[in-house]
């Protein structure tokens, strides 16, 4: 399964629209100082769109990777240190950050917003739609936990609409 044309594989496909994602936010980050009706071109419009969006506007594009083979979506877990211990993560929402060498980028890992405690646990990662919680709220929120993967392992990629992620009060900057 190929998305692109000009003889490109699906790998340097999803490797071409996160580099645009990350130079979209790039873009976004320094005005602000720091074919289908939705997917990755129409986000990345929807980002840069000065005419649809205020100046306090969407910072980030959230999105999914399929893996290559077998096409199951990516679950990414990573781990943060806070003041009682540990928090473990495990979602398939990321935020690119910056490319490292080649086609390697450091993701960072994204939770839904979830109204009260939300129970991310038990759900079969080849279903998303039993992962999202039933209290989210329609948010992200930033984790701090930031992984690298290198994206020649993906075959596909699916764009949600820009948001603002909200900033956990434990969270770093990657």
């Amino acid at each position: 399964m190929s998305c692109c044309s000009h003889g490109k594989h699906s790998s340097e496909c999803v490797c071409d629209v996160v580099r645009k994602i990350v130079l979209a936010q790039n873009e976004v980050a320094a005005a602000q100082d720091d074919c289908c009706t939705t997917g990755c071109e129409n986000a990345i419009e929807q980002l840069l769109s000065p005419t649809t969006v205020p100046a306090n506007g969407p910072t980030t594009i959230p999105f999914l990777l399929y893996c290559k083979g077998d096409c199951d979506l990516f679950f990414a877990t990573g781990i943060a240190q806070n003041n009682s211990g540990f928090d473990c993560v495990e979602t398939p929402v990321f935020k690119a950050k910056k490319f490292k060498k080649g086609c390697c980028v450091e993701l960072e890992l994204l939770e839904f917003d979830t109204q009260g405690s939300g129970n991310l646990l038990g759900h079969s990662k080849k279903d998303l739609c039993h992962f999202i919680p039933n209290n989210a709220t329609g948010e992200f929120v930033e984790t701090g936990i930031c992984i690298t993967v290198d994206l020649n392992n993906f075959t596909g990629i699916q764009c949600l609409n820009p948001v603002t992620p909200i900033v956990a009060p434990a969270s770093k900057s990657c």
